[in-house]
């Protein structure tokens, strides 16, 4: 996956476009993620036995990868992903495209 779970990504569509958020979960067969404080919706609940005030719940929707964008920790911009093998054995980093740098640790 180019996006997991805790990097920080930009938004470039949508009603919360050019916003900054940490991604908290994806979905990789339905292709989308949920990021922290971004996409917020209501949920109106009736009144139940385990919520017998009802109510409207707000939560974070899923956003579609397509409308993300890494942003690097290094350079802090914005950026496209390349995978990289250092070892045969070893599994494939992601790298930059800006900096040049290794994204994972």
């Amino acid at each position: 996956m180019i996006i997991k779970k805790g990097d920080v990504i930009l938004v470039l569509s949508g009603k919360d476009r050019a916003k900054t958020g940490k991604v908290l979960s994806i979905s990789s067969k339905k292709h989308k993620a949920i990021v922290e404080g971004l996409n917020i919706a209501k949920k109106h609940l009736r009144p139940s036995r385990a919520h017998p005030q009802g109510g409207i719940i707000k939560f974070p929707a899923p956003i579609d990868l397509s409308n993300l964008k890494i942003i690097c920790p290094r350079c802090n911009k914005a950026t496209r992903i390349a995978f990289k093998k250092s070892n045969k054995k070893t599994a494939k980093m992601r790298i930059c495209k800006k900096c040049k740098e290794a994204i994972d640790g």
